[in-house]
């Protein structure tokens, strides 16, 4: 793990920016703690830069309710190498949409190589950031791109909680790993989002394992989402991770 800067925000918010090998990341914590925090992974669909408000947002709101968060840059995304196959996915994907047709295929071609890029370089992450002295574990995951956080909720013993947003096109082999999800879940659904099939967001639900878990359903589109989601899921990670 490498430092690139450190800034000082308002409010006592320290924020660094990070490599991670060669995967950059942004680290947001309390300026002063008395205790190691709890971290949060903020997931995005990439571009750390683009998504920076959002994201920083979403740290600051988490930081006062105790916790630490961190934004991994995602795989082809921002200044990282873009995947020629993953460029050939998204135009057939735009392609067959418009035109009615079938999608699973394509989805798959997309979805699951990410899924593989994404979720080790997270656990690296986490072997890194893990090590500060005012991180001190357990782990949540909050958002992003629903493939990524299922993988991870279900294959990272450190990740003991998870906030999912239903909001992009899911492989039928994640909805099958869902299953073996068992940390306690809070899924977020936007009812009328435009991008998403709201009858698959509805069987990954159903096919999670875990013993609690909970949807938040809302009336509106994609970027429509309460700000008192943001609340909730605070709390949420209150409950299972201090």
């Amino acid at each position: 793990m490498r430092l690139i800067s450190e800034h000082h925000l308002d409010d006592g918010l320290l924020e660094r920016r990070l490599t991670v090998g060669d995967v950059p990341a942004i680290l947001w914590t309390a300026a002063t703690s008395p205790v190691p925090a709890p971290l949060l992974l903020l997931g995005h669909p990439g571009g750390l830069d683009a998504m920076y408000p959002r994201l920083a947002g979403r740290a600051r709101h988490y930081v006062t309710y105790g916790f630490a968060a961190a934004a991994v840059e995602t795989p082809g995304a921002g200044d990282r190498p873009r995947s020629a196959a993953a460029e050939r996915a998204r135009a057939d994907l735009r392609r067959a949409l418009a035109a009615g047709e079938p999608v699973a295929e394509i989805v798959d071609r997309l979805v699951l190589p990410l899924v593989e890029a994404a979720v080790p370089e997270h656990q690296a992450a986490l072997d890194a950031l893990l090590t500060l002295p005012e991180i001190g574990g357990p782990v949540g995951t909050d958002g992003g791109v629903i493939s990524v956080g299922i993988r991870l909720a279900a294959v990272e013993p450190r990740v003991r909680a998870a906030v999912l947003y239903a909001g992009s096109l899911i492989p039928a082999a994640i909805v099958d790993e869902a299953r073996s999800v068992t940390v306690p879940v809070q899924m977020l659904l936007q009812w009328d989002d435009e991008w998403n099939d709201r009858g698959q967001a509805l069987d990954v639900y159903d096919a999670l394992g875990s013993r609690e878990k909970t949807l938040h359903a809302n009336l509106g589109g994609h970027t429509g989402v309460p700000e008192f989601e943001l609340d909730a899921a605070a709390r949420f990670f209150a409950r299972h991770l201090t």
